[in-house]
């Protein structure tokens, strides 16, 4: 089973005036401490609340700096359980980003054999030449086959 798993970080920025500035640095220096170990993780804009339900900005600043809320998207692939993924999606970004929290905030198995899926196959160019997902099992043994 392979699983999407994503993870809120809260990344420390210095020396920043503006929210924004935050945000983007806060994105630099989290893409900095994963490259290139770790390329294939997406980084976003996390999202907050207020206790009341008010939506806040992700970055909080006081005294010229800031704490900026990241979500960090990975693949897991050959998974028994969403809780394994979440382990193991932890432990290799935990072990780039040194002394900066990190929390699970969701857990997706994504589905190998449905035709449902959202474009989740990048790695295959021929996958917008086929139209039914059949087509797209029988691809990926033949490449499976030459590469051996």
């Amino acid at each position: 089973m392979d699983c999407r798993v994503v993870v809120e970080a809260a990344v420390p920025v210095f020396d920043v005036e503006t929210e924004d500035e935050a945000i983007r640095i806060g994105i630099s220096k989290t893409g900095e401490m994963l490259n290139p170990d770790l390329n294939y993780v997406e980084i976003d804009m996390g999202t907050r609340t207020s206790p009341s339900g008010e939506e806040l900005p992700p970055a909080f600043i006081a005294a010229d700096e800031a704490l900026v809320a990241l979500e960090l998207e990975m693949t897991v692939f050959n998974v028994e359980r969403e809780e394994h993924a979440s382990r193991i999606a932890r432990k290799e970004i935990g072990q780039r980003l040194e002394n900066i929290p990190l929390e699970v905030l969701e857990v997706e198995v994504i589905e190998d054999d449905g035709g449902d899926d959202d474009s989740d196959d990048d790695g295959s160019p021929d996958d917008g030449d086929t139209d039914a997902g059949s087509d797209d099992d029988d691809i990926l043994p033949e490449f499976e086959d030459l590469v051996e």
